[in-house]
Parts: C-alpha cells; sequence; structure tokens
C-alpha cells in the first residue's frame, strides 16, 4: 500500500502533536491592532535590571506564568475536584488529566476544567477565596512578585475560570483588575464550559485604562514566551517582556510573611500540595487509612487512656505533652476557690482538643463545652461534652454547673484556627473561677485537616485520624496567679481574657490578633457561623 497504515498515522499524529517547542529562540508574534505593531519583546532579566520607578506605570501580567514558579496547573483542578467534587470525581480527574494534556493548551484546558466543574453549584462554591489562595501563595516565585508589586496599577491576566484566581490576586496581592474566563451557568450549576475569549477590546479597555491618569501611563506587559500575547489585554503594551521556564525554575518560593495581606483562614480538607505524585501517594494510603482509623476509633472508644495511648502512637500518631515544674505552680493553700473543679483554657486546633487535654492531665473525667459540635461526635465522645446555645447567661450557668463537678476544658476562641495565629478570647471563662490554667495546643497533619468551615464536622474526626502521622503537641502551662484573676485579683475579665491569649501564643510561637469565629466564618463560608 502506497499510503501509510492507521497506527502508523496515528503515531504520527501523537509524534506531532507532543514535538511542541516549549520555548521559542525569538519572540514574533504579530499584533491585532495598529499602535501595538511597535510593541517592544524583551527578555525577563531586562525588566529585572531596570534601574527606572515603575510606580507610575501599569503592568499587565499573565498571573500563571509571571508569578508562579510551577509551570503545571494540575494541582489547582486537583483542588477544585476533590474539595467541590468529592473523591470519586478527583479520582476521575486524576486519571483522565494525562488524555487532557495531549489536545493542546486550549483544548486541554477545556477538557479539565469540565471534569472539574461540571455539576457543581455556584452558590456553594467558594474555593476562589477560603481553599485555593493558601496553595496559590505556597507557589508565588520572590522574583516574579517583587516586580509585579513595584508597579502602580496591576492587572492580572488568567487563563483559568475567574473564580479560581479573582480571590486571590485581589484580596491578597491587591491587584487592580483582573481579565479571566468565565464559566457558564445552568439553573445555578456550572455546566463545565468556559465563555469564549472576546477580542472586542471595549470591556478590556475600560477594565484596563479606566481613567485619565492610567491612559497618560506607560502599560508594560510580563507573560511567557508560549502565552498569545497577540490578543487583548497585551495589545495595550508599549513593552513585553518574556519570562522563559527555564528562569521560573530558579526563582525562589515567597516568604509568606511577605505577602501583603497575611492569610489566617482557610478552608478544605486538603493539607498538602496535590501534586500529582502526591495526590498518587494519598489514594494508595487511602484503603491503608481507613483501616487504621478503624483501629485508632475503637482504641478510642474501648480503651481507658493509659491503654490507648500506646496503641495511638504504635499506629503513627503522636502525642507530645508538656506540664511547668511543681515547685513553678503557685501555692493555693490560702486561697479561696469558689468551685471544685480546674478550668483549663486552651486554644481551639480541633474537635479532639479535650480529649487530648484530658490525657495530658490525667483526668479522662473531665467535662468540655463548645459552641459547634456535630450530633454524633456528642454521642460517641468518651468525655461529656455539652453545646453551647450563644446565651450569654444560660451558657455561664451550663458551665458553672458543670465546673462545681469536676475539671472543665474550654476554648475562648469559638472556633478553630490552622495558622500560627490566635482568635480573640471571650472573656466569659475569666467570670466562672481564679482556678484557671492556661492549655497550649498545636496540631500537625501531612495530609488532610480535621477542621472545616462549610463542610460535614461530624467527618472532622475521621479525616484528623486518617492521617498517616498525625501529631498533637499539649503545653500544660503555669496556673493563673490570683493577683491576675477577675473575682480575688480585681483584674478586668477582658485583661485576664487577653492575657491568658498572650502566654498560650508566648508558648507556642503564634501570634495574637483580634479576629472572631464570626470573621472567620463570613471570609470562608459566606455566614455567621451559626448551627
Amino acid at each position: 500500500m502506497a499510503g501509510k497504515s492507521f497506527p502508523q498515522k496515528a503515531l504520527s499524529f501523537l509524534f506531532k502533536l507532543l514535538r511542541r517547542p516549549q520555548d521559542p529562540p525569538s519572540p514574533h508574534w504579530r499584533t491585532s491592532n495598529g499602535h501595538a505593531s511597535q510593541t517592544r519583546y524583551q527578555k525577563y532579566t531586562s525588566l529585572l535590571h531596570r534601574a527606572e520607578d515603575l510606580s507610575s506605570h501599569t503592568v499587565i501580567f499573565h498571573s500563571e506564568d509571571a508569578l508562579l514558579k510551577s509551570s503545571s496547573l494540575f494541582p489547582y483542578f486537583m483542588l477544585v475536584a476533590f474539595e467541590a467534587g468529592g473523591l470519586l470525581r478527583s479520582l476521575v480527574f486524576f486519571l483522565l488529566y494525562p488524555l487532557a494534556c495531549l489536545f493542546g493548551d486550549e483544548l486541554g484546558l477545556k477538557i479539565k476544567v469540565f471534569l472539574c466543574f461540571f455539576g457543581i453549584k455556584e452558590e456553594c462554591f467558594r474555593l476562589g477565596s477560603s481553599v485555593l489562595p493558601k496553595f496559590f501563595s505556597q507557589d508565588v516565585g520572590r522574583e516574579g512578585f517583587e516586580v509585579v508589586m513595584s508597579f502602580g496599577r496591576k492587572v492580572a491576566v488568567s487563563d483559568l475560570p475567574t473564580v479560581m484566581v479573582a480571590g486571590f490576586l485581589h484580596d491578597y496581592l491587591g491587584v487592580d483588575a483582573v481579565v479571566g474566563r468565565e464559566l457558564k451557568v445552568v439553573c445555578g450549576y456550572f455546566v463545565g464550559f468556559m465563555e469564549e475569549k472576546k477580542v472586542d477590546g471595549s470591556a478590556v479597555n475600560e477594565t484596563i485604562l479606566g481613567d485619565e491618569k492610567t491612559c497618560s501611563s506607560t502599560v508594560i506587559g510580563i507573560g511567557c514566551y508560549r502565552s498569545a500575547l497577540h490578543k487583548h489585554p497585551f495589545a495595550h503594551c508599549k513593552e513585553i517582556y518574556l519570562v522563559s521556564k527555564a528562569e521560573k525554575r530558579n526563582w525562589h518560593i515567597l516568604p509568606r510573611e511577605k505577602l501583603p495581606k497575611p492569610l489566617i483562614f482557610h478552608d478544605g480538607r486538603l493539607a498538602f500540595r496535590p501534586t500529582q505524585l502526591a495526590t498518587l501517594v494519598m489514594f494508595m494510603w487511602l484503603p491503608l487509612g481507613i483501616f487504621i482509623f478503624i483501629i485508632r476509633f475503637i482504641a478510642g472508644q474501648l480503651l481507658p487512656l493509659c491503654m490507648c495511648s500506646p496503641i495511638m502512637a504504635f499506629t503513627g500518631a503522636i502525642t507530645i505533652v508538656s506540664r511547668p515544674p511543681k515547685s513553678s505552680v503557685p501555692s493555693t493553700k490560702n486561697e479561696k476557690r469558689p468551685t471544685a473543679g480546674t478550668l483549663y483554657v486552651c486554644n481551639h486546633r480541633t474537635l479532639l482538643d479535650p480529649l487530648y487535654v484530658g490525657a495530658a492531665t490525667g483526668n479522662p473525667s473531665l467535662s468540655a463545652v463548645t459552641y459547634s459540635i456535630s450530633k454524633i461526635y456528642e454521642v460517641v465522645s468518651p468525655i461529656r461534652t455539652i453545646h453551647l446555645t450563644r446565651d450569654r447567661e444560660k451558657d455561664r450557668i451550663a458551665m458553672q454547673k458543670l465546673l462545681s463537678q469536676g475539671d472543665l476544658v474550654v476554648c475562648p476562641e469559638g472556633t478553630t484556627c490552622r495558622e500560627p495565629y490566635l482568635l480573640r478570647f471571650s472573656p466569659l471563662f475569666a467570670e466562672l473561677t481564679d482556678d484557671i490554667t492556661p492549655v497550649a495546643i498545636d496540631v500537625e497533619v501531612s495530609m488532610f485537616y480535621g477542621t472545616t468551615a462549610s463542610g460535614l464536622k461530624c467527618l472532622d474526626p475521621v479525616f484528623y485520624l486518617l492521617n498517616p502521622f498525625p501529631s498533637y503537641t499539649v503545653k500544660i502551662l503555669e496556673k493563673l496567679p490570683s493577683s491576675r484573676t477577675w473575682k480575688v485579683g480585681g483584674v478586668s475579665k477582658y485583661e485576664v481574657a487577653n492575657h491568658v491569649q498572650c502566654e498560650i501564643a508566648k508558648a507556642l510561637g503564634f501570634q495574637c490578633t483580634s479576629l472572631t469565629r464570626k470573621d472567620k466564618y463570613m471570609i470562608l463560608a459566606g455566614n455567621e457561623g451559626l448551627v
């Protein structure tokens, strides 16, 4: 036969498809409008050494190419698939991702968006502001960040759906405008298709050149060699600087303290960056992890704490306990204590905090109070747990009653915080007793977070115990001296709460904030966190 056989044609097609140059030797593009024909394309290194003050100029930058160190978008789509779609969708996306990459950048991107967003309710999608910013911030290159932030007005262009990138770029980097891809919605649900790119420059011009001051400034673009820079809005740029993948690989990750706005709150279950290899490890771990979870759960339910701790340690769950020296505990012989029990005041990391405080103090019979708790957890909890009503007087009476019957654990933050920050402490605990012992708690997980703001709280302990090597650190601090209490010492209850917050923060190396439970839930879930 004169013609090629079908297998030969298929192999030839795949070879041509995969043989795409990553970085062309020289940037030669045609522009679509007349004034942009004078655009100069230069290497990114020349912008790094530019001595001119750029604060009066406008930058239009491709957010993925000019800001992020990694060139792979797999982790961000996997986060959407797992957090918004669940385990099954994330598994399907993981298996089909290599196939999607064979169809080129544009068609491959559409396939990935369809796999992740199809059938997701638009109203419930908050990952762009609650989950993705944490992982975007961990991938920002310091060199790219410093260049972008040196400009006065910043406009980001993204190939990703706007709902994925706008929250991070607006809230944490202070970008003035984001030009992204919009998702089609039918009956309140994403259908998995993106709106076509519009080359009509009227809307783009209004976004980028919104005032006379901006119009009079120099517009500079930053992109990558493979970006389609001939389309709007890069047509407005007089100069375009191109960064290569090789240059990005030499970038350094931006330290988190360099972000214009600190990232205190974030949601989602995945505690690791879901690269392809890390995601494969997660799927391989889950069958064994479920088995280990069952062992840990049964041990916690059926065995006393003295026997449970060795089993937890054998399965990889580490507990570190530290106590103050006996000589540093103030004498209480001549002090009148209004209640029979000790009040343990701790920061809040997971719903399991009271259990670990009980194990650390050697008192498994203590009680705990919480504002939001699953009914399932309330039933299976090994210790007595009371649900508070947020009625100040009723809650005070309930806690006073529990304290008269024995030791009590309270978390004045009212909600959990994953990052090294402490939320504002409610001063209600200071009115109950002067017998106050602060407890500093820290938790480390490698795969799943055991807390959530928008998910099912009954699964919080499940996800924590699914981790291969979860670690709990419990530091019992010195008992609060009488001179620093409300009843005996005459100190304001607000000062008592602030003092305890500062002592716990000092012990953990955390930072105190004035943020509250309401602030957290408004950011992550769009509500006030009332249950």
